[in-house]
C-alpha cells in the first residue's frame, strides 16, 4: 500500500511539467488558470482593504505616469503572448512610503508602492524596467510555478509520512512546505524575468541601459535592511553584467522609429472621492 501511494505521488510530480517562454522546464501542479483565479480573489481582497483605508493613490499626475509606462509594456506583452489579451490587466499605486516594492500576479494584476518611487527615484526608463520585470513573472507563469513548488513540498511531506509512518517525520516535512510557500522568487525565475522584462521595455520604447542603473539604485537603498523588492527578488551575482550584455541586443528594439501602442488600463479599485495626493511624487 505504501509503495503504491509513493509511486502515485512520484508519477504526479514527474508528469506535471511545462515549458517557460525561454524554453526552461517548469514544475506545474497548478494550472495557469487556477493561479489566475486564486490571484484575482487575493488581489480584490487586498486592494479592497487598501481602498477602504484610503491607501490607494489617486494623484492624477502620478497615475498617468504609471499608466502610460505600464500600458506601453502591456501592449508589448500581449504581442509577445496574444492569449494575455483576455487578462484583466490592472495596476494600483499603494501609498506606503516605507515599502520599496512592486509585483504582478497571474492574470496581470499589479501594484507598485510609493516607497519605491520615492526612495529609488526612477527615471521613466528605470520604472519601465521595474514593471516590465514584474509583468514578465506573469508572462512566464511564475505564480503557478511557485504555487506548484509549495504543493510539491506538501506532496513530499505526505510521502515522508507514508514511508516513515512517523508523525514527527510528517510534521517536519510539513514545516518545510510552509517555508516553500513564503520563498522568494528563485534566481532562475529572476534571470528569466530580467531577460523578458528588458525586451518588453525596449520594444515599448524605453532605453534598455536603464536596467543596469535601476539595479545599481536598488542596491544602494539600505536603512534597517534591504528593500522588500530585493528580499522577494534575489539578485543573481552577475545580474548587472548579464543585463549590460543584453543592451546591445535590445537597442534596435528601442531605436525603432514610430509611436508605441499603449494599452488602456482601467482602475476600478481607486475611489475618486477619496483623493490622496502625494506631493513628493508630483
Amino acid at each position: 500500500m505504501k509503495n503504491t501511494a509513493l509511486a502515485v505521488l512520484l508519477i504526479t510530480l514527474i508528469s506535471a511539467c511545462a515549458t517557460s517562454p525561454t524554453g526552461r522546464k517548469q514544475l506545474m501542479l497548478v494550472s495557469e488558470q487556477q493561479a489566475i483565479s486564486e490571484s484575482k480573489q487575493a488581489y480584490l481582497q487586498t486592494m479592497g482593504k487598501l481602498s477602504s483605508e484610503g491607501k490607494l493613490v489617486t494623484d492624477p499626475k502620478l497615475l498617468k505616469r504609471v499608466d502610460t509606462i505600464t500600458g506601453r509594456l502591456i501592449a508589448q506583452a500581449i504581442i509577445m503572448r496574444p492569449a494575455t489579451k483576455s487578462w484583466e490587466w490592472s495596476v494600483e499605486v499603494v501609498d506606503d512610503p516605507k515599502m520599496v516594492n512592486a509585483w504582478c500576479m497571474a492574470g496581470g494584476r499589479m501594484a507598485i508602492y510609493t516607497g519605491l518611487i520615492q526612495k529609488i527615484d526612477p527615471t521613466d526608463a528605470e520604472l519601465a524596467q521595474v514593471m516590465g520585470h514584474e509583468i514578465s513573472h506573469a508572462l512566464a507563469n511564475h505564480t503557478a510555478e511557485r504555487m506548484s513548488v509549495a504543493m510539491a513540498s506538501q506532496i513530499g511531506a505526505l510521502a515522508v509520512g507514508i514511508a516513515s509512518d512517523s508523525a514527527a517525520g510528517m510534521a517536519g516535512a510539513q514545516g518545510l512546505a510552509m517555508v516553500a510557500i513564503t520563498l522568494p522568487n528563485s534566481r532562475v525565475s529572476e534571470t528569466e524575468a530580467d531577460r523578458i522584462g528588458i525586451e518588453l521595455a525596449a520594444k515599448a520604447g524605453y532605453d534598455p541601459r536603464a536596467a543596469a542603473t535601476l539595479w545599481q539604485k536598488m542596491g544602494k537603498v539600505g536603512g534597517n535592511g534591504p528593500p522588500q523588492f530585493l528580499s522577494t527578488h534575489p539578485a543573481p551575482g552577475n545580474r548587472q553584467a548579464t543585463l549590460a550584455a543584453l543592451e546591445a541586443q535590445m537597442m534596435p528594439y528601442y531605436e525603432q522609429p514610430g509611436p508605441r501602442p499603449v494599452y488602456q488600463l482601467a482602475r476600478p479599485m481607486t475611489a475618486p472621492a477619496k483623493k490622496k495626493n502625494s506631493p513628493a511624487l508630483q
